[in-house]
């Protein structure tokens, strides 16, 4: 398990850097990542959310099996778009409809360090690229207007005992 990251944390709004080696350790962090993830009832995890600068993240949809993306890149989105309901671990108890694409491909390693590309839609598209924004130092409520982000944010208060 790896302690969570909280807003305003000035890590979530760093982009991160690429990771330079997967080995051993890249899998052991993966696996603490889906642990923590799993743990907090969330579907997505990012590098920058445990405070590990790094382009990795994970994700996990309903029926389906955790999934590593290590330096990912989205090669291609849709021009289709679709509103969703977003949350994040990283801002507890704070939600908004965010309009992303409907299906994107994206193309990463895992864990073991093979490449892989993917052709995501739905849900798994949506988490895919929610991730993706906190290793480029954005989050959900980026993609809401300034009036809207404030007076959520007003309402946000971080979890207890942390700084």
């Amino acid at each position: 398990m790896k302690p969570l990251v909280y807003y305003p944390d000035d890590r979530l709004v760093v982009p991160a850097e690429p990771v330079e080696r997967i080995d051993t350790a890249t899998g052991e962090l993966a696996r603490q990542m889906i642990a923590t993830m799993q743990d907090n009832r969330g579907i997505g995890l990012a590098g920058p959310q445990v405070g590990v600068m790094e382009r990795l993240f994970v994700v996990r949809v309903p029926e389906d099996e955790p999934r590593v993306f290590i330096n990912p890149l989205i090669t291609a989105v849709s021009p289709d778009t679709g509103r969703y309901e977003e949350g994040c671990l990283s801002i507890p108890g704070v939600y908004a409809d965010v309009t992303r694409p409907r299906e994107i491909t994206v193309e990463a390693w895992d864990e073991k360090g093979n490449h892989f590309s993917l052709a995501a839609e739905g849900l798994l598209a949506r988490v895919i690229l929610h991730e993706y924004d906190h290793l480029e130092g954005r989050l959900f409520i980026d993609h809401l207007s300034v009036r809207k982000r404030e007076r959520l944010l007003r309402a946000y208060h971080k979890p207890d005992g942390e700084e």
